[in-house]
Order: C-alpha cells, then structure tokens, then sequence
C-alpha cells in the first residue's frame, strides 16, 4: 500500500484504472534532458509577459458555438444573461464523508446512474442479477469526460459521457465460479466506452432528466465496431487475425477525458490501455507503453475474447489498436465512431480543438504517466464556419490529416535557483519559453528511422529522439476559449527527485523523516502560443504550484495571491472555462494526499483575482471529480462522480451514493451500493 499511496490514488485505483503503473518499471527509459540540463532560452521574464498579450490577439476562437450543430454556446443559457457564478467557497471536507457537499443557496441531484436504462426494453439495474445485455443499454460504469449539449431552444439536449474503467469488486460479490467470472468479464466489457443520452427540462436554470428511448440514445461499448482513419489506417501494424485490412477495430478501452469539437463531434482519450491485454513486452514499441511482461490481464478479458491475448501471434497487434483519439457524433447514433492516427498514439488524457488565426484545426493532447510529453496536432485543412451541413461533414475530416508536435520546455532561471522546495527563483516566477518539435509534417515522419506508421502507433518512441520534455503526468491540457492561452493540468509526480527538478518542473519535497515524496500535489501551467495556435514557439509560466498552506515544509503557489486566502488543492485533473474566461479544475487524489475528499475549484485568471481557488463542491467518499461543464449563466455546473466507495466491498460499502438506502430495492432500481453517476447542481 505504501508504494501506492505515495502515488496519486489508493490501491484499488492503482490496479483497476491503470494496472499500477505507477508501481512497475517506468516505461520512458531515455535520457532526456530536464530543463536543468538544457541552457537557458532568451525569453526572460519580461519578455514572455509581453508576449502575453500579443499572443492572444487575432486568434479565431471558434470554440463558442459548434458549426452545422444544434447546439447552443457553452455556457448556455438565456441570451443576454450574464457570465460568473456567484457562490462562497466551501470548506474543505474531511475524506471519510459519504456525501456530495455543495455551497450555500445551491442544490445538487443525479442526471443519470449507473445501470439507469437507456431503453425501454432494458430492465433498471438489478445489483445481484446483472447480465451483459442489459449494461449494453444501461449507462456505463465508470464515467469520465462529460459534457452537456444543449439544442438551441435550452430545453432539450444530449448529455455524452465516457466510461473510463471498472472495478469488480464493488459490483459483485466474491465468486470463484468459472462460468460466473467468464460472464462478468462480459458485463465489464459492456460496462466500458460511451452513453450518449438525451435530455429535457421544462425551462432554462432547471435540473435535467433524461429521457428513455431518447431519438440519440446509444451506449459505445469494447464490443462497437470503430474505423480507423489516417496515415497509418491499414498499416500492417494494425492488422490482426480479425481484421486484415487493419482498418476496423471493435471497441475502445480506458476512456479518460476528452473534448467537445468546434463541429459537435466528441473526442475521448484511449488512457491505460495497457493493463487490458496479456502483454509480452519483448519489444521496444511494446516496453515504451508497458515495461513488464504480464501472464492475465487487470479483467481477464482473454478469458471470452482471444483478441485480449497479444502474445498469440494472431493478436500481437491488437494493442496497438488502442491509445488513441476517437471521435463519436452525438447527433447520429448510425454513425461509425473513428479512430485517428493522425494524432499519434499513447495514454491520451483527452484532446482539446481550438481554430486558429489561419483557420486549421490545433488539438492540444496529454500523455498520463509520469514523465511523458505534451502534443499538439495541426490539422492540414482549414475549418468550415458556414455552417451548413455539408461544412460539418468538411470539419468532421479535419483530424484524419496534419502535423504532430511535442514539446520542449525551457526554464529562464538559472538552474542553481530551481531547488525542489517550491521556493520561486529571484525572477519571482517558474517561466520561460518552449517549442513545439514536429514528428511528422505534410502527412510523412521527420523522425530518422521510422516510418510515418512507425511513428504514429510508436510515438512515444519517436518523441523520444527529440528531447522532449519529462513532465509531472500532463492530463487535461486545454485551450481558453476567451484568451487562447492554453492551461496543462500536471497532476503529479511522486518520483521526481531533487536531481530531476526543473523549472517547468520545480518540486521535489522530502518528508519529515528525509524520504522523498516528490511532486505530491500537481501543478498547473499556462502557456501562450508566441507564433500563433499553430505556431511552433510559446512562452510558459506556471499558474499554480498545488497544496495546502497548512502543511508545514511545503510551499505552494497562487501567481501570488495569498496563499493564507484560498482553499487547499491536490492534484488537479480535468480542467474547463467558463463564459467570462475562469479557470475551473476538478481533482483526483486529494485524499490520499491532504487528507480531503476530491473537489471542484475555480480560480481566477486576471487582475487581482489571478491565482485565487475556490472549492465549489466536494464529491463523495474514495471518489474522483472528473469532466467538470459550467454553464455559469444559468447557475448551472456538471460533474461525472467517478468511483465513489472505490475502496471498499460488496459485503462493507464505503458509500451509498447516490441512493443513500441500506438494502437494494429492485422495485424502484435503487441499490445499497456505490454508483457512478452525473450530477448537477444549480441555484436554489
């Protein structure tokens, strides 16, 4: 447990959700270099406050309203009604309370539950007689990337959430029965992958319920057919005993964040991967996405489906069919969902599209382990804004072809300043400069030694041999839709020790007792594309070192609003705007690391209120906030409550959220059980 819980999350989150690879062998074995070792860049201080403001100029946001869609602005609510959501920060709350804690004058409630059935025909969740066929059209398990797209007139819309993983031993009792696992393996398959539910209300600022039968009601599962698009569509690396051709993979697995783009189409990140196949490791593509070699999987699905077993010759590509973004249209639930190679292949967090100032396309992407890179994507046409329906299918293309970047940073500060304590150099800020190094351009690699396939399934590999940058795991990584500066959420890096700090990476603590607890807390940066959104140069700066004040021997950070006024943060995960351009960060490991439940928190970003947090809500009992949505016009926010009672059983839950009774009442589908669910909460 020790290891785990130096780590961001408990033991039963570590297995299920990405096969403790934060325990096992670190996959990124390079020796690149950490900003210590690379030589100060020419961008000083005052220069990159300068290009601050020039870099948000003229950047065509496109981010306000989907093109050829039905769907209103983020934000949504009546027109005319001002931005900004009044609320007074809650105190934080202790980890052991089973509740979601909301501020003052607001009121929450589940959207939608776990096993809450899409369809008529499939019968409410029975918690002791599950069968695959009915979580095939039951709301998945696990829910992650969420978003609410309202239709035009705010009463209808469609709320489309990804189910990132499972946890089997809080939905079912222990059984060593071959036939009763096999079937389970079954059900958690169609527990996984997409909802996309339709919703009502009766006017604008009112709760929602969904809606059975609803005209886009579909669940995706690791059973749904996705093609596959881009340069390395057929590659050989990609063909299996199923499929040939390489161009048609069933499933997608592992769905973390995600994205809604400027054409309302859903992007989703295939995460930890890894931990669903028997994996032979004998390989460097293999070893660069998982160092050990494993004899069952974290779901034993190579127990009912062949295709789990990469070390059958058969299937030894079938990894390689996951670890990328995919895209779904909500709006169509005949459609295809793909799968885009264009964008390169690794744990994805999400992706995140904003349109330029030359009108392409710039997807901003995270790879979750520790010591991996941030990308970018550049599309190589130009987005359609008429919006007309042959203009969305137009846009609908626009990931299939482009340019792929990862990022290099380097630190202002001499290296001597940069010391792990948190403490900030004489300057009085962690910035600097970066670039944006391509790995494929026009469509073909730039990597010597490796083909444009090659390196779009192997793209850590190929990020490897240009000095990319280690960084503290870049989850949500997300363009302001108001500014264009782009916000990475770092969630942390417990591994990181004094001799690995840097300036765009500057914690490493130690323990009372002298042990190294590396980053614990996350931080968030905020960078400002000096070039353009499509541009290769950016100037950086970090945000916000994460903690609590309280903690003796640390020294988090607000971008100098007092430390002694805000509320204490953890390890910041998913990331949103909202209509007037604030900053809102929803974590995952604050109990493990300050003891308080997992939160929702805004903070500013300009003027006197820039680097101000405060905590919105508290979610339940081992839960994580993920997929925040803040329509604040309205009063209005969203999150996926993800793995409540993570850590207990069957037999002994650790919460009852969020139908809070003691026994299962398979008359009304409420069960004495943790359930995934979104919720809202709104004024009054």
């Amino acid at each position: 447990m020790a290891d785990h819980v130096r780590g961001k999350r408990s033991a039963v989150t570590c297995h299920f959700k990405c096969a403790n690879a934060c325990i096992g062998p670190e996959c990124n074995t390079t020796t690149n270099a950490h900003f210590r070792d690379v030589a100060s860049a020419a961008l000083t201080r005052r220069a990159l406050l300068g290009f601050g403001a020039a870099g948000a100029v003229g950047i065509a946001l496109a981010a306000a309203s989907p093109s050829g869609s039905a769907f209103a602005a983020p934000g949504g609510g009546a027109s005319g009604a001002t931005g900004g959501l009044p609320f007074d920060a809650i105190d934080p709350v202790p980890m052991l309370v089973d509740d979601v804690t909301v501020p003052a004058g607001y009121t929450w409630q589940p959207i939608i539950r776990w096993g809450d059935p899409l369809f008529s025909s499939v019968p409410a969740l029975d918690f002791e007689h599950q069968t695959p066929e009915a979580q095939a059209g039951q709301f998945g398990y696990n829910c992650d990337y969420l978003d609410i797209l309202q239709d035009r007139s705010g009463r209808t819309g469609v709320l489309v959430n990804n189910h990132e993983y499972v946890n089997p031993a809080i939905m079912f009792a222990p059984s060593t029965d071959a036939a009763v696992l096999d079937e389970r393996a079954a059900i958690a398959k169609a527990a996984h992958g997409f909802s996309v539910v339709e919703l009502r209300r009766s006017k604008l600022g009112q709760p929602w319920r969904y809606l059975i039968d609803g005209r886009r009601n579909r669940r995706i599962t690791a059973d749904t057919v996705f093609e596959v698009t881009g340069p390395a569509a057929g590659s050989v690396l990609l063909q299996t005993a199923e499929d040939a051709e390489g161009r048609w993979v069933k499933g997608t697995l592992g769905n973390c964040a995600g994205g809604t783009t400027p054409w309302g189409t859903v992007l989703s990140g295939e995460e930890n991967f890894d931990g669903y196949f028997v994996w032979a490791a004998d390989t460097a593509g293999q070893k660069r996405y998982r160092a050990t070699p494993s004899t069952k999987s974290t779901y034993t699905f190579e127990r009912i489906d062949p295709r789990f077993n990469a070390k059958d010759p058969g299937f030894v590509n079938e990894p390689n069919r996951f670890g990328w973004i995919v895209e779904i249209d909500p709006e169509d639930p005949t459609s295809t969902p793909r799968k885009h190679t264009a964008m390169g292949r690794f744990k994805h967090e999400g992706a995140n599209v904003i349109i330029g100032e030359d009108g392409r396309a710039v997807a901003y992407m995270g790879d979750d382990q520790a010591n991996d890179y941030m990308y970018k994507f550049v599309s190589k046409r130009v987005f359609d804004p008429s919006g007309s329906k042959a203009a969305r299918r137009r846009n609908m293309t626009l990931l299939e072809e482009g340019d792929l970047y990862v990022a290099k940073f380097t630190g202002d500060s001499p290296a001597a300043e940069i010391t792990g304590t948190g403490a900030l150099p004489s300057d009085g800020a962690f910035d600097g400069s970066g670039v944006w190094i391509p790995l494929t351009q026009d469509g073909e690699s730039v990597i010597p030694g490796m083909s444009t396939e090659e390196v779009l399934v192997y793209t850590r590999l190929a990020a490897d041999t240009v000095g990319a940058t280690k960084m503290d795991r870049p989850e949500d990584v997300q363009p302001n839709p108001r500014t264009g500066k782009v916000y990475a959420a770092l969630t942390n890096n417990s591994g990181r020790t004094r001799a690995q700090v840097d300036e765009a990476n500057p914690v490493s603590l130690v323990s009372p007792t002298g042990s190294v607890t590396g980053n614990r807390h996350g931080h968030v940066l905020e960078l400002t594309e000096t070039a353009g959104q499509s541009g290769t140069t950016f100037g950086w700066t970090i945000l916000l070192l994460c903690g609590d004040p309280s903690i003796d021997g640390e020294r988090p950070y607000f971008s100098g609003f007092p430390a002694e006024l805000v509320s204490p943060i953890s390890c910041p995960d998913n990331i949103a705007f909202d209509s007037v351009g604030d900053l809102w960060i929803s974590t995952d490991g604050a109990p493990s690391k300050i003891g308080y439940n997992d939160g929702l928190f805004k903070v500013g970003l300009e003027g006197e209120e820039r680097g101000r947090v405060q905590q919105f809500l508290s979610v339940p009992r081992d839960a994580e906030t993920c997929g925040p949505v803040i329509h604040d016009r309205e009063g209005m926010v969203f999150v996926a409550v993800q793995h409540p009672g993570e850590e207990g059983t069957v037999a002994e839950p650790h919460s009852y959220f969020p139908d809070y009774v003691p026994t299962h009442r398979r008359d009304s589908g409420l069960v004495a059980a943790p359930r995934p669910s979104v919720i809202q909460v709104w004024r009054g």
